[in-house]
């Protein structure tokens, strides 16, 4: 079974009633033992056939169109686009991409803040008309180069209460909107919409009020200018979890009654991107060195040292790091706990620990601190939620190779799919059968070389 990030050839296993993720996993540790410890991803597919359905039980009819620079891995966008979901594209290789999967450009908005002139050309070539703009700046460069473009105007939206300032990079104010609408009716380009964007890190959803109620003033706004606006985009900041999910559209349903009614022919979209695809990846690295260190080099600044000095303190360097698949570590805090993958007794002594990528550089530090049993070089780590902001394009530091990526779903998930009428032949073609894995012997077990 193949599975690398730039090959759009791959295999999805469908696993019958006996076997699980978790023995799927086994599998794959058990052939890189043997062929080569190189990290690997498992993706359950079906967990996006799930989460869409949640999506459609809670949050309907706003349609979804899904950031590919979330993860970019053809098994997602072939099962998203399946599943009738829009693509939002930052890039010319993303729009690409997606045009590869036979997506109408109707399905498709490129939302990068600040595009290159010919990357505009090529949304024009393509047919995406639907874009993001936040300034008069980038407004003139979209007129020269995309006469056709439908622009939504990307409003700022801040967080108040938040310890640190929400204010995003990017998103124009109330008052400048008026210019850049003065502008776009100069230049001749359509305005047909707003976008706003509240961060998963907000902790007030009262920020969507204020968004919905700004998005409306602006609405009203084209009005005096003679454009008819007909979409609004609430962005992203989806986590994945169904109950704060439910929370969002408590809050915005009645605004969205009130403000953009069924009947105002406006459309409302989104772009959950972390939602569908964190939870269904997980990642397994080999620990390819190791070395015991000073506890107090391990304690954050402030920390006092507590612990018994002939106590050992272990320093592991793993086969992947944050130039490779923890990527996302650099500007945010890992959102998921290292699980030792060999078995141990519940009373073997735990050692404080500290993690880190294979480039032997300051800043490939995955884990600061944490407990673990005392591992050997060779023995496996487990990282769940890793599907989102870490299947991109990725550094090949050192020449380590990008993870291997295995799909998988359960023939559940492939009866939805198939019930729901939305199981094309194409993507028929990619399943596989996979039996039982705790009834295989070692030499029967499916092949995970490359």
């Amino acid at each position: 079974m193949k599975g690398f990030l730039e090959d759009a050839n791959y295999s999805i296993g469908l696993l019958d009633e006996g076997a699980t993720l978790a023995d799927v996993i086994d599998n794959c540790i058990y052939e890189h033992t043997h062929s080569g410890k190189r990290a690997f991803y498992v993706g359950d597919l079906g967990k996006l056939v799930k989460k869409n359905t949640q999506w459609q039980n809670v949050m309907a009819p706003i349609k979804p169109f899904y950031p590919v620079r979330c993860n970019s891995t053809p098994g997602v966008l072939e099962i998203l686009g399946t599943l009738g979901v829009g693509f939002a594209c930052s890039s010319k290789s993303e729009m690409a991409l997606v045009q590869d999967l036979g997506i109408s450009p109707e399905n498709m908005i490129y939302t990068n803040p600040c595009k290159q002139a010919s990357q505009i050309k090529y949304a024009a070539k393509a047919g995406v008309n639907i874009m993001t703009c936040d300034n008069d700046i980038e407004l003139k460069k979209i007129a020269r180069n995309h006469p056709n473009a439908k622009l939504l105007l990307h409003i700022a939206t801040e967080d108040i209460t938040a310890d640190e300032e929400m204010n995003m990079k990017f998103g124009t104010t109330l008052k400048n909107c008026r210019h850049l609408m003065e502008c776009a009716k100069e230049l001749g380009v359509q305005i047909v919409g707003v976008k706003f964007h509240v961060s998963s890190s907000c902790k007030e959803l009262q920020a969507y009020i204020h968004a919905i109620s700004d998005a409306r003033c602006v609405f009203d706004m084209a009005e005096e200018f003679g454009f008819k606006m007909n979409m609004l985009d609430i962005g992203g900041g989806f986590t994945g979890s169904e109950l704060q999910l439910e929370e969002v559209n408590r809050v915005i349903r009645p605004l969205l009654d009130v403000y953009f009614p069924k009947d105002s022919g406006v459309n409302v979209i989104a772009e959950p991107g972390c939602y569908y695809v964190s939870s269904a990846f997980t990642l397994a690295v080999n620990v390819i060195a190791k070395k015991a260190v000073e506890y107090d080099k391990l304690l954050p600044a402030g920390v006092e040292q507590t612990r018994n000095d002939d106590e050992p303190v272990f320093t592991y360097y793993l086969n992947d790091g944050v130039y490779g698949s923890f990527a996302s570590k650099l500007s945010e805090k890992l959102n998921t706990i290292p699980e030792v993958h060999k078995k141990y007794k519940e009373d073997e002594p735990l050692f404080a620990s500290s993690l880190w990528g294979p480039s032997c550089d300051e800043l490939d530090q995955i884990v600061e601190n944490c407990l673990l049993p005392e591992l050997s070089v060779g023995d496996w780590l487990i990282f769940d939620n890793m599907g989102s902001g870490t299947l991109g394009e990725q550094s090949t530091f050192n020449d380590y190779q990008r993870p291997l990526i295995y799909y998988m779903m359960s023939f559940s998930d492939w009866d939805e799919m198939q019930d729901a009428g939305i199981a094309s032949d194409t993507l028929m073609k990619n399943f596989f059968f996979v039996p039982s894995c705790i009834q295989l012997s070692p030499e029967d077990r499916f092949s995970t070389a490359a």
